[in-house]
């Protein structure tokens, strides 16, 4: 029986066709997509362990960030701030959070730059950094980017993060606390409706500053062009998933008995550690679903994205040497991955796989260090549609079969030769140019690879 209802289930989300459903329904069925994919991606694993691997770097690393978010914070003559931002971060800990507080507080407060030197300096930043790096490519790995940030760029943007970073949180302490001791917001909360209306805001106000945090963590931190609304969608996800969260695991860790009796004094280590664990889980998830908002062809039935045959990645190839040389002719915009991506409805792990095949092949060339632009290498007048087949073929190259059957064999090689024969005969003098040469000819996009 349960199977039946999940069979059902299963049918009533994947079978409607998205396109063609509007208003709620059309929410509906993308968020109940969403929930499974995402359930799907937890239990493959590939987040969770990326997690984990965040865990173990915010350990060493987190000293190190808070002293410098404290010099930060001190030149502004108000690092008291510090204590209160880490108790709202460890408040689901309750009681046992405090202690950790002050711990981490005391660490901070007895770094003295002047004593380490230069090296210690250099491993405090290096520590740092990593931290930032791992999750970006965390959030790289999650949009499918295989060009991590140049070294100028990690140096001066991490920086930046740094140097705002504790400002904005600052800032958010400020307007929180100003807004609970208010006098005009005292005297408005005794009267009704402004009362329940007060309460019901400052209820909000965590759900909103997280949510805030994560949606400029998300349009930020992927080495790639993140829109608004899917930015947002998955802040707005992450924020929520995490004040709630941070609700359930005060809760748990009040009533962790059984961790107590087991684990004696280190009880607390390994909350912490369950805490900080669950915090960069939800951070991913969002990342995920900050993802599939703005690629909402890879919400699929089946894991994505699936290996593309040999046609389809052919028709891959062809369509995104269209796009590149009618661009290249025109003068227009060189195209990059995520567009290609957008444009044909294709995974950008299909678009790096065909791209990095004709790049061997010498037909494409790749520019700029980090926001990389494609171009053609040769004349497109003198690249033929039969040289970008071959560049896409040369990657299934394999051993030689060897059957017993020496005579089938001679025979299916003998058809399969005549087959490809009969293609080149199909392109034979056909160019790129030739390709892109109508104006009225477009190419338009057709969900290559799209899984469904």
């Amino acid at each position: 029986m349960i199977s039946a209802i999940s069979r059902r289930f299963d049918a009533a989300i994947w079978e409607p066709e998205l396109e063609r459903q509007r208003g709620a329904r059309r929410w509906g069925i993308t968020a109940a997509r969403l929930v499974q994919v995402l359930v799907r991606d937890i239990q493959n694993g590939e987040i969770t362990m990326r997690a984990m691997g965040l865990v173990y770097t915010t350990l060493l690393s987190l000293v190190p960030l808070l002293a410098l978010a404290f010099s930060m914070l001190k030149a502004f003559g108000v690092d008291s701030a510090l204590r209160p931002t880490l108790q709202r971060f460890m408040a689901p800990l309750g009681g046992q959070g405090d202690v950790i507080v002050d711990q981490i507080v005391d660490f901070v407060e007895n770094v003295q730059v002047g004593v380490l030197g230069a090296l210690g300096v250099v491993f405090l930043m290096y520590s740092v950094i990593s931290l930032i790096q791992k999750v970006e490519a965390g959030c790289n790995y999650i949009w499918q980017v295989r060009h991590a940030r140049s070294l100028g760029r990690r140096f001066t943007e991490y920086l930046s993060v740094l140097i705002v970073g504790p400002i904005v949180i600052l800032a958010g302490s400020s307007m929180t606390a100003s807004l609970t001791s208010n006098t005009v917001v005292d005297y408005l909360a005794d009267i009704e409706p402004f009362g329940t209306s007060l309460y019901v805001a400052g209820r909000l106000v965590p759900y909103l500053l997280y949510s805030a945090a994560f949606t400029f963590l998300y349009a930020f931190m992927p080495n790639t062009r993140v829109r608004l609304l899917p930015a947002l969608g998955g802040g707005v996800f992450a924020g929520v998933l995490w004040q709630t969260a941070s609700l359930g695991f005060a809760v748990f860790a009040k009533n962790a008995g059984n961790v107590n009796a087991i684990y004696s004094s280190f009880a607390i280590v390994i909350l912490l550690l369950i805490w900080i664990y669950v915090s960069w889980l939800i951070l991913l998830m969002g990342c995920r679903v900050a993802f599939l908002l703005q690629h909402t062809e890879q919400l699929s039935r089946r894991p994505y994205p699936p290996r593309l045959g040999a046609e389809r990645r052919e028709q891959l190839a062809l369509l995104m040497m269209g796009l590149i040389g009618r661009s290249f002719l025109h003068g227009d915009t060189p195209w990059q991955v995520e567009r290609i991506a957008h444009e044909l409805r294709a995974a950008p792990d299909h678009v790096y796989d065909v791209v990095d095949q004709l790049v061997d092949a010498g037909i494409l060339l790749e520019t700029g260090e980090d926001s990389v632009t494609l171009l053609p290498r040769q004349d497109i007048e003198c690249v033929t549609l039969n040289a970008i087949l071959d560049a896409v073929r040369a990657g299934d190259a394999a051993a030689a079969l060897r059957p017993r059957d020496a005579t089938a064999h001679r025979d299916v090689t003998a058809w399969i030769e005549r087959k490809e024969e009969a293609r080149r005969r199909v392109f034979d003098g056909l160019t790129l140019r030739a390709l892109v040469a109508d104006e009225d000819t477009a190419i338009a996009p057709t969900g290559v690879g799209t899984g469904h």
